[in-house]
């Protein structure tokens, strides 16, 4: 089995708790890379669970296209400003955060009042300004899901006209990048190959976190084919026995028998196991007579006929 080493060579975190982790994962044997690389991508950007702000009640407004008194920015950027709010919810509920801000003031995440379920992660982003003898009031809601899930309006709850949906983006991982580097000549001269994976989060989750969380959905993915059991082919027919393989004319039957038989495509006593006495009957031009001898003959060599197809 290849053995490869992970090293971690850089780790940022910047101003807004955004994360960037590189990792190089190498020696790979060749086409490895491109195939990892690819894979903890595609799960990277899409497949990981993560938190954020779905819902919005300002206090006096039903409409995202209002104003509030007294604060400098719209609706509309007061619900832009809570999408960007980096959230880690722990909890599969639902969760509310509220706040009251009295101006003059500047409204940032960090006021934002939650459970111990939820962490801000950048407290310093700003949600709105608030001018002096004014307030705002408001009310967020907070849920974990996994990509990208835009408002749907027609499943909005009427009974809450105030309040405001906003297009949720779970997706903790906000970029990935990688390349791939020859290295030196393997045993038996085979070329090896290293990743180079560049991940950076919304600092929800470290980059190492979220690639392992990639790779457990990975594993988790491959291991039913891996314990894959095919189904067994059907069985082989049994081979018949010794008497099935007698053709027919070693039953000496009479000329009227064998004829009508053999236009019947009856070549050996096989064929005629599948067959009752009232079968035998309905032969064309094959009467009780031939019948009675075709049961005899096969009871000489102690094979026997059902007298009707339901005692078969």
């Amino acid at each position: 089995m290849l053995q490869y080493q992970i090293d971690r060579t850089e780790h940022q975190i910047s101003d807004d708790r955004s994360q960037t982790g590189v990792f190089v994962i190498g020696p790979l044997d060749r086409g490895q890379a491109i195939t990892l690389g690819n894979a903890l991508r595609r799960v990277l950007m899409g497949g990981l669970e993560g938190s954020a702000i779905t819902a919005v009640r300002i206090a006096g407004v039903n409409h995202e296209y209002a104003t509030v008194p007294g604060v400098r920015e719209d609706v509309l950027d007061i619900l832009l400003n809570c999408k960007e709010v980096t959230v880690n919810s722990r909890s599969r509920d639902l969760e509310i955060g509220r706040l009251v801000a009295n101006g003059p003031a500047t409204v940032t995440a960090s006021e934002l009042q939650f459970s111990p379920q939820v962490h801000v992660i950048d407290g310093q982003r700003v949600i709105a300004t608030v001018a002096e003898g004014h307030s705002l009031e408001l009310e967020v809601h907070v849920e974990r899901g996994i990509g990208y899930r835009p408002v749907d309006r027609h499943h909005e709850d009427v009974s809450a006209i105030d309040l405001l949906q906003i297009d949720a983006v779970f997706m903790p991982v906000r970029r990935v990048n990688y390349t791939v580097d020859e290295t030196a000549v393997g045993e038996g001269g085979s070329s090896r190959e290293r990743l180079r994976l560049e991940i950076q989060t919304d600092g929800s989750v470290t980059p190492d976190d979220a690639m392992a969380q990639a790779a457990n959905e990975l594993i988790a993915l491959f291991q039913p084919l891996a314990s894959l059991t095919l189904v067994d082919e059907p069985g082989l027919e049994p081979e018949p026995s010794a008497e099935a393989q007698i053709p027919l004319e070693e039953l000496n039957l009479s000329v009227r028998a064998y004829n009508c038989l053999k236009r019947a495509q009856v070549n050996s006593v096989s064929d005629l196991m599948g067959f009752s006495y009232e079968d035998l009957l309905e032969i064309k031009n094959f009467g009780s007579k031939s019948a009675d001898e075709v049961i005899e003959a096969l009871e000489r060599i102690g094979i026997s006929l059902p007298q009707s197809r339901t005692s078969a």
